[in-house]
């Protein structure tokens, strides 16, 4: 959209290889959102997790960290490896730092861990200047 302007980035994360640190992983990965939200300007208003055992839904978790900004989720696929985390802030803050630390805390743990993605899209297009 020529001459827009954003108001918001969303930085989103795939990886392979992610391996369960803890039986309940989800927890673990929402305790990990949650502090990374933490060292950047971003405000957190509420955090949920549910955990996936296989028997309506594959195993694995869904977990978000709602944001004053918007948001901050991770979603994974435990036993084919598969995590895909979302980091989608408005206004100010930026969501590079939170996704940074995510990453960076991620693959300290999981030597095998992948990123096959990281995308960076504008978000809120407008053309007010």
């Amino acid at each position: 959209m020529t001459g827009s302007s954003a108001h918001g980035k969303h930085v989103f994360l795939d990886f392979t290889g992610y391996e369960a640190q803890v039986e309940d992983d989800g927890q673990w990965m929402l305790d990990l959102l949650e502090r990374a939200v933490e060292q950047s300007d971003a405000r957190n208003v509420h955090a949920h997790v549910a955990q996936f055992d296989g028997t309506v839904s594959p195993v694995g978790f869904a977990a978000v960290v709602l944001l004053d900004e918007s948001h901050v989720s991770a979603h994974c696929y435990s036993e084919k490896g598969w995590l895909a985390i979302d980091c989608f802030t408005c206004g100010g803050s930026d969501p590079s730092i939170i996704a940074d630390f995510i990453q960076r805390e991620l693959e300290a743990k999981m030597p095998n861990l992948s990123l096959k993605q990281r995308v960076t899209k504008d978000r809120f297009l407008h053309g007010e200047v």
